[in-house]
């Protein structure tokens, strides 16, 4: 791993890739870029985005985009790029250590989603799922690699959801770009195939049915403060085994009552009293306050 001339970081290579990693905070995202060879800024490109890790309870969702001029697109096949399901963790190794040997024709970008950011985007009050999480990481790459000047012609992204509903929304965000969104499109396109995302499976496959990642969620549950941010606690499987290891934890929450809109306008003063000019009912003190016999020692 080194520095180019314009202070950005070159990974040459699967070791480079995971020292990287390594580095970085794993409760955060993780974002890289490779740095954009000539060709790739003036021939137009073909660029192919895909997932690895959607499903799995244990781990991060990774995103990761390849581009290359049309030109030079039988390099995939010479690089046997295909459905990393076909293929074996060995292979796949050897197919990274190919794409970073020939830099010069072929960019790739990944960003990392940690567990932390899935989570908290699935749980969150606004509905923020867990498609629109990947949708918006797949835009972010297409936007990076433009910003960097990749001359982009055609995108192909596997698709999440409806592939013709994904696809007209990736048409509205980039008007000028022909974009074709399919199922199973990683087996279908070379350049969809090259972008396949680096794969975890230190804790067995991560899925929620294997028994290690079971074994693993089991043994390393805290009663009090549950799991490692490793763990996707948003997912069924965490949060049941959550309920019968840690401990119970009752929140205070509202009491429910709410105070009417007022019937007229009343001076900014109205708003920090008990009761209102209009009338209405008079607003109470949370229940948190009622219970603790707490009184307010200041009158606005």
């Amino acid at each position: 791993m080194s520095e180019n001339g314009h202070g950005t970081t070159v990974i040459g290579s699967l070791k480079d890739l995971q020292s990287f990693i390594r580095e970085r905070d794993n409760w955060q995202n993780i974002f890289y870029m490779t740095p954009i060879s000539d060709l790739c800024k003036e021939y137009p490109c073909i660029l192919g985005i895909d997932e690895a890790g959607r499903g799995p309870v244990l781990g991060p969702m990774v995103y990761g985009t390849a581009f290359i001029p049309i030109n030079e697109q039988t390099l995939l096949e010479t690089l046997e790029c295909a459905d990393s399901k076909a293929l074996t963790e060995e292979k796949r190794d050897v197919i990274f250590e190919k794409i970073c040997e020939n830099h010069n024709k072929l960019g790739w970008g990944v960003e990392i989603i940690a567990p932390n950011t899935i989570c908290n985007s699935m749980l969150s009050r606004s509905k923020y799922s867990l498609n629109q999480v990947s949708m918006d990481a797949a835009i972010g790459l297409i936007k990076a690699a433009l910003a960097q000047n990749v001359k982009i012609e055609h995108v192909y992204v596997d698709t999440v959801g409806k592939p013709e509903k994904y696809q007209q929304y990736l048409k509205t965000i980039f008007p000028n770009l022909k974009i074709t969104v399919a199922k199973k499109a990683d087996s279908t396109y070379p350049v969809v195939s090259a972008a396949k995302g680096i794969e975890v499976s230190e804790f067995g496959s991560g899925y929620p049915g294997d028994p290690i990642t079971k074994k693993f969620l089991s043994n390393h549950c805290e009663p009090v403060f549950g799991y490692p941010q490793l763990v996707r606690f948003s997912w069924s499987t965490a949060s049941t085994l959550l309920k019968d290891i840690a401990y119970h934890i009752e929140c205070e929450e509202d009491d429910g009552e709410k105070t009417p809109p007022a019937t007229q306008n009343n001076s900014i003063t109205a708003f920090f009293k008990m009761t209102n000019k209009g009338g209405t009912k008079a607003k109470t003190r949370h229940i948190f306050f009622k219970q603790r016999h707490l009184s307010r020692n200041v009158e606005f």
